[in-house]
């Protein structure tokens, strides 16, 4: 496919960003789609023909430097530091959220790039939130520096777009479980870890209490939305801060209960640690009719369906 669309991905490396560089590479062609994370690559990985920048978000003249060398027209910014390993070192994940949002803002408002993606989360939802169909415009109070930042994130963004016009999107993702890339450090990614420690070992300790009901997404359905997102006419795209989008919910049982279909003997056990308190304080299920609405959303997989895919990849 020829284009002149030129993109680029920061955080290529993460839970999403390998996945999202796949698609669009499949899309737009190796060349115009630039991997970038903080990390250098090693000299063997480095062989790949696909353009990779070794990139810190928070330097906005490398950024531009990029920007400017590869003709960028997108930016799909994906670093961030996740729920759990936040809490950890608040500061540290407040200035990497916030100001790597600004530096790629920025860029838009001064017209070198045409169009942004920034992922938001069901993180900015908190205790006082609704729990079930939790609706796209709701009471909003979260209570982890993660939720925090993304909340504010949101606000950001829909100000950059109804200030200086920038074509500013964003989902904000629920619990995304997926086969190509390890746990990051999030609340919801006992969902994938389980996985793998049914393979391995038959059994898993789980950090979330067994009834833990949470919004969960398979990472094609993530992709496939983001792209579709980032395709749609900015005529359809009517929400700037970011839009509710849903999946799945399941609890650790009920995940466990469908594994067992596959292997009998898998066992789980709990013990609950800090992530449950931020588990607890979000919403257990999405209203994402706006989505549906407005740019035709659909997922495309349910517990049963993931469960059977994952396997079918990590048993290889």
């Amino acid at each position: 496919m020829k284009t002149t669309e030129r993109v680029l991905i920061i955080g290529s490396s993460g839970q999403i960003g390998g996945e999202l560089t796949e698609g669009l590479r499949a899309i737009y062609g190796n060349d115009n789609v630039i991997a970038s994370d903080i990390k250098d690559l090693d000299k063997e990985s480095l062989k790949d023909a696909a353009p990779y920048e070794t990139l810190n978000v928070l330097n906005g003249k490398r950024l531009f430097e990029i920007v400017q060398k590869y003709e960028i027209t997108q930016v799909y910014l994906l670093a961030a530091l996740l729920s759990a390993t936040a809490e950890k070192n608040p500061m540290f994940a407040w200035d990497l959220n916030m100001n790597g949002l600004f530096n790629v803002l920025d860029l838009a408002k001064e017209g070198h790039i045409s169009k942004v993606y920034w992922p938001s989360s069901i993180a900015v939802f908190g205790p006082s939130t609704p729990k079930t169909s939790t609706p796209q415009f709701t009471i909003m109070e979260p209570n982890t520096v993660y939720g925090i930042s993304k909340q504010t994130g949101e606000r950001w963004c829909e100000y950059y777009f109804n200030k200086y016009g920038v074509d500013v999107r964003s989902i904000r993702y629920p619990g995304l479980i997926g086969y190509k890339t390890a746990p990051g450090g999030g609340t919801t990614d006992y969902a994938v870890h389980i996985y793998h420690e049914a393979i391995k070992n038959n059994h898993y300790e789980c950090f979330l209490s067994e009834n833990t009901t949470l919004p969960m997404m398979y990472m094609p359905d993530a992709i496939k939305a983001t792209i579709d997102l980032m395709h749609a006419d900015a005529s359809k795209v009517k929400i700037r801060s970011s839009y509710n989008l849903s999946g799945m919910s399941f609890s650790p049982k009920e995940i466990a209960d469908e594994i067992k279909n596959h292997f009998p003997d898998f066992t789980i056990s709990y013990k609950p640690d800090s992530r449950q308190l931020i588990a607890d304080s979000w919403p257990q299920s999405i209203d994402d009719s706006a989505a549906r609405n407005d740019w035709g959303w659909k997922a495309q997989f349910d517990l049963k369906q993931m469960t059977q895919d994952m396997f079918s990849h990590l048993v290889k």
